[in-house]
């Protein structure tokens, strides 16, 4: 047992893993949908993803009513933005109002821990990873939550680009398939759910690409 999984507390809950993968015309966002307090499983089918608009989905780790309070805040300010320009967000807008969102409670912060993912103007797949206080950037992948821990190595492994300092900048998306990044997302679920307890039961897997959005659901141990 580690010691994040011994000292656990009530803000715990929610805990779980989420993850974004950003390509060259897609971008895949997933997170587990197990809630729990402790060694207490809550729920097994509770979604982490939220739709904040027809090009960036949010998947959330942390404490529910926070997480709950900050998406009904987007979901808000999305409204006011569409009746004032008369278009949805960008998934680069959506990501500047998530950090001013969240600097402006950096004194008493949301207990969540984010990333966005969606497309760009250009189409092309884009992430951003934030810290509880609105510090982020645009990544080509992402992981947050208990489980990111073991996630993000595993996903450093297979995706991470040469370094800049030997080779030329490259850009932030991953040179993978879309349907080698989904098999890349669901073996990366496999891998957290066999040591992280917060992590578990289903895998909910969003899709975003040029024809829209879609869904996929994977089981995990459910112990």
């Amino acid at each position: 047992m580690t010691k994040q999984q011994a000292n656990w507390s009530p803000y715990d809950n929610n805990g779980g893993s989420c993850v974004a993968i950003a390509g060259r015309d897609y971008c895949v966002v997933a997170a587990d949908t197990r809630m729990s307090t402790g060694y207490s499983i809550l729920t097994r089918d509770y979604s982490k993803i939220s739709k904040l608009a027809d090009k960036a989905v949010l998947a959330s780790s942390g404490f529910q009513a926070d997480i709950k309070a900050l998406q009904k805040h987007l979901a808000a300010r999305h409204l006011i933005y569409q009746h004032q320009h008369n278009k949805q967000m960008s998934c680069p807008a959506m990501a500047q109002l998530l950090s001013n969102t969240l600097y402006y409670k950096r004194f008493f912060p949301y207990y969540a821990f984010n990333v966005l993912g969606g497309l760009d103007n250009e189409g092309k797949g884009c992430v951003f990873t934030y810290d509880a206080v609105g510090s982020y950037e645009r990544v080509g992948y992402s992981a947050q939550g208990s489980g990111s821990t073991l996630i993000m190595p595993f996903l450093d492994n297979q995706l991470k680009s040469p370094s800049p300092l030997l080779l030329p900048a490259q850009d932030a998306v991953t040179p993978l398939s879309e349907l080698e990044a989904v098999d890349l997302v669901k073996t990366v679920f496999v891998s957290a759910t066999e040591r992280d307890i917060y992590t578990g039961d289903k895998v909910e897997i969003v899709i975003l690409n040029a024809e829209g959005e879609r869904r996929e659901f994977m089981d995990l141990r459910k112990d």
